[in-house]
């Protein structure tokens, strides 16, 4: 999965190692699969449409709007660089806010989904704050503005499990045959357990701006966001 290490990975050359139907698995592949929250990507592999894309066990299946080119078949994957680029800022603008919500007021994100520049996401809330729309907007745009570099690094499950911020983003949950742990860093604001794609620095994720909040339940309560 080469965008755990490079996200701003577009264009790849791959083998197939398996098909089905109109389906194929790769040796490699810079092909987000769906996760996390996280939609998969679009593009263009072996010249057909990918339509969708899901890990199952060690594989990732790429659906094509073809018929699937038989194993041993060299293929070249093209991603939809504006769909992912635009996933990437709003996954971190996602982390950004996770960052200053629990900074501020130490409240735990509960749940949260993506498109290209709009989500959601939960947190534990009840109820919200005075004023917390255009403070959390304020917030949120100042870290966006103050360009906080991102780093990803791969820890043993061993050290991350002592890391309390990383335990806050519920590394307890990741299974016990999971032994590295992918960690991404807003540094100096926000650190996560995550396997999405993200930009390099917060500046490039834009405009963050709180268009709805919702309550979900007792201590439940959802913003919905765009990115600008």
């Amino acid at each position: 999965m080469l965008y755990l290490h490079d996200a701003y990975l577009a264009s790849f050359e791959a083998t197939v190692v398996a098909c089905r139907d109109n389906a194929v698995a790769l040796d490699r592949t810079a092909f987000y699969a769906t996760g996390g929250g996280q939609p998969h990507d679009t593009g263009v592999l072996g010249g057909f449409a990918v339509t969708d894309v899901r890990k199952e066990a060690d594989h990732v299946w790429h659906t094509i709007s073809g018929d699937a080119p038989p194993v041993g078949t060299t293929v070249h994957g093209e991603v939809e660089w504006q769909r992912r680029h635009q996933l990437m800022r709003t996954h971190t603008a996602l982390h950004i806010l996770c960052g200053v919500i629990w900074n501020e007021w130490r409240v735990p994100v509960t749940g949260g989904n993506m498109e290209p520049l709009s989500a959601r996401m939960d947190f534990e809330f009840d109820p919200l704050p005075e004023g917390f729309v255009p403070q959390v907007e304020r917030l949120v745009n100042d870290a966006i503005n103050h360009d906080y570099p991102i780093a990803v690094s791969f820890l043993p499950r061993s050290t991350a499990v002592q890391d309390a911020d990383l335990i806050r983003t519920k590394v307890s949950l990741i299974p016990d045959t999971v032994q590295e742990i992918r960690v991404v860093d807003i540094v100096g604001l926000d650190k996560q357990a995550d396997g999405g794609t993200h930009v390099r620095s917060t500046k490039e994720v834009g405009t963050f701006r709180v268009v709805k909040t919702e309550s979900k339940g007792k201590g439940n309560k959802r913003l919905r966001i765009e990115i600008g």
